[in-house]
Parts: structure tokens; C-alpha cells; sequence
């Protein structure tokens, strides 16, 4: 088996998708005997807002790397690299991408443009790259990456699949980064419309913007539902496992994904999801979940309506998730796929 590095800017031990991902790839690869250094490289910012001097020291790093060994490279740095940087690395680079960062809410035109148009001609450097979902893949084909180039691995799951659920009365859980992309505005303008219902919300994630925070906080307070909407931050593993067992609904009125492992959590739980049709969600979620256009309250109020009214529509939703979540890959098999990518080059 190839030996490699696997480089990942700042802690990559943070509770986000993203970061999950490549921590429990390289765990997985070191752990089929796979020589994998992981190469910390400094994190400032977001793709597109890094310093020269951040770009100076990620190049320093990188330059150094056998030219021998493959390089996994995080979508956040490959994407922010100018493609000249890129091309004076020695090693073969596979490129590891969630989905486009010039896509990323919130981006000036400008920046959005100069992100997409730098990706894509990075990525025609790349030896390979891996992308998490099918929707990701055809993104950046239709961007003007060459698809024989890409590779789907599916984030896996390792936790059980049988547990049986241990609801706390009508709890609806969501979880996500307090970030403008997760929607969590729009499942509060929801909820507000359900208030003559029954149930209580728990919105569990770190703060990743204190702006949106700020807002998401002054929502809830204006519409009342201070004693009904918790904002419970980043909770452990186990309590967040507690928390899936313990809900009776799953809703993400997310604005876009590029897979959505929460929704794969929740599937593998078996709990019936609410969220949007948005990125990958639909392919994410096959038929465990009912589908809203993104930013509508009103739509996804109305799932929300119908899953808390009716106990045998939320229970046949459940069983879909349940079958759904069954047929989900596990950390081993997404491993195996970027082991097979490696060992092609």
C-alpha cells in the first residue's frame, strides 16, 4: 500500500463536517496499515480571505514533502492556493473536496468568481481529486472539471444502527454549525408557525459566525419561543448521540450541503427528517425525509405540521430513514476508496 501525507489546516479535531471527515479518513487509512503522515498545516480565515504570509508558510510546508509520497490536500487550502503554488509542489496532490468554497454563502460576486475560476484551474493540476457526494461531483463537472479525474467517497457511519429510539416528548432536533448556510433562521420563522403545536427544539452547534448567532438569538426571542428553542452549543460525542435517540423529529432547513452528515446521522437513527432541497440533500436523504424549497418558512412549517400531527406518517417516514440509513457506507469503505485512489496514481 502507497505511503502519503495528509495535510489539514488547524485543529482536525473540530465537531464539523468537514474536519469529521478527513480526522476519521486518516484514522481509517493509518489504521489498513497505510503509512499516512498528517501534515498540521496553520489555519487563519476563511478560503479566499488568507493572508500572503498564511500562503507563504502553507507553501514552505508543502514544498518540503517528498516527491515520492502523494499528497491528500484539505479543500479549504486547495482552494485558496494560488495554482502557480500549486504547481511548484513536487509531490502528486488529491485534491479533497466538500464542494466549491467560491459557492460559500455570503461571498461578494467578485470573490465568488475569482474562488470558482481558481479551483477549477487548480483542480486541472490535481493527479486526482475526491469529493464527498454525486451532487459535489457534478458541480464541479458542470464548473468545467473533468470528471474522469473525480471520485465519490461517501462519508461513512461506525455507530449503531439498532438502537432503538428513546424520544423526550416531542423533541425536534437540528443540528449545525450557527452558520448563515445551515438555515437555522429559517427552522425558526418554521416553528413559529407550528406554535399552536406541542414540542420543544434543540439546536445543537458551535458558534461559527457571532453575527448569525446574535441574530438567530434576537429571532427567537421575537417570536416568543425563548422557553421552546434551546441554543445548546457543541455537545460530546455520547450526549449528541443522546440527542438523535432522544428526538422525534430531525429538521436542517439547510440552504445548501454538499453531503449533509447530520442528515446521514439522522437517517442512521432512524428519525424522520424535515429539510430542503438543496446541494446534495436529495441524494443524501433518498426517501427518509420531506423535502422544502430552501428559504421558504411557510413549506417547511407545513412538513413540520404534518409529521407532528399525524403519528402514522411520521412513523412511515421513520422506517424509510431506518432503511435508508441501513444501506450507508462505514469509515473503513470510504478509506478503502481514497486507498484505491492513492494506490492508481
Amino acid at each position: 500500500m502507497r505511503a502519503c501525507a495528509f495535510a489539514i489546516p488547524g485543529d482536525h479535531r473540530q465537531k464539523t463536517g468537514g474536519f469529521i471527515y478527513q480526522r476519521r479518513l486518516l484514522e481509517e487509512l493509518q489504521a489498513s496499515g497505510r503509512a499516512v503522515t498528517h501534515v498540521s498545516l496553520p489555519a487563519e480565515g476563511a478560503a479566499g480571505e488568507q493572508s500572503a504570509a498564511l500562503r507563504a508558510e502553507v507553501a514552505r510546508v508543502l514544498e518540503a514533502l517528498p516527491e515520492d509520497q502523494p499528497l491528500i490536500l484539505d479543500g479549504l487550502v486547495f482552494a485558496a492556493m494560488k495554482t502557480e503554488g500549486l504547481a511548484r509542489l513536487r509531490c502528486p496532490v488529491v485534491a479533497m473536496l466538500h464542494h466549491p468554497m467560491g459557492m460559500e454563502q455570503g461571498l461578494a460576486p467578485a470573490l465568488s468568481r475569482h474562488l470558482l475560476a481558481q479551483e477549477i484551474a487548480n483542480i486541472r493540476r490535481a493527479r486526482a481529486v475526491v469529493v464527498t457526494s454525486p451532487h459535489t461531483k457534478r458541480t464541479y463537472t458542470e464548473l468545467g472539471a473533468d470528471p474522469g479525474k473525480i471520485t465519490v467517497a461517501l462519508p461513512g457511519y461506525d455507530g449503531p444502527r439498532d438502537l432503538p429510539r428513546i424520544e423526550a416528548g416531542p423533541r425536534i432536533l437540528s443540528v449545525g454549525l450557527l452558520a448563515r448556510r445551515k438555515g437555522h433562521d429559517v427552522l425558526i420563522r418554521a416553528l413559529d408557525r407550528v406554535s399552536d403545536l406541542d414540542w420543544d427544539a434543540q439546536i445543537v452547534g458551535k458558534s461559527f459566525d457571532p453575527a448569525v448567532e446574535a441574530e438567530l438569538r434576537a429571532l427567537i426571542a421575537e417570536t416568543g419561543l425563548a422557553g421552546r428553542i434551546a441554543l445548546a452549543g457543541e455537545l460530546s460525542d455520547q450526549a449528541l448521540a443522546q440527542a438523535y435517540r432522544e428526538a422525534r423529529v430531525f429538521a436542517l432547513a439547510t440552504r445548501y450541503e454538499g453531503y449533509g452528515m447530520a442528515l446521514a446521522e439522522a437517517l442512521c437513527h432512524g428519525l424522520p427528517i424535515v429539510t430542503c432541497a438543496s446541494g446534495a440533500v436529495p441524494d443524501t436523504v433518498g426517501e427518509g425525509a420531506l423535502l422544502a424549497p430552501p428559504d421558504d418558512p411557510e413549506a417547511f412549517a407545513a412538513h413540520l405540521r404534518h409529521l407532528l400531527s399525524d403519528d402514522s406518517a411520521r412513523e412511515s417516514l421513520a422506517r424509510k430513514a431506518w432503511a435508508e440509513g441501513r444501506e450507508l457506507p462505514r469509515w473503513s469503505e470510504t478509506a478503502a476508496i481514497m486507498g484505491d485512489v492513492l494506490d492508481r496514481l
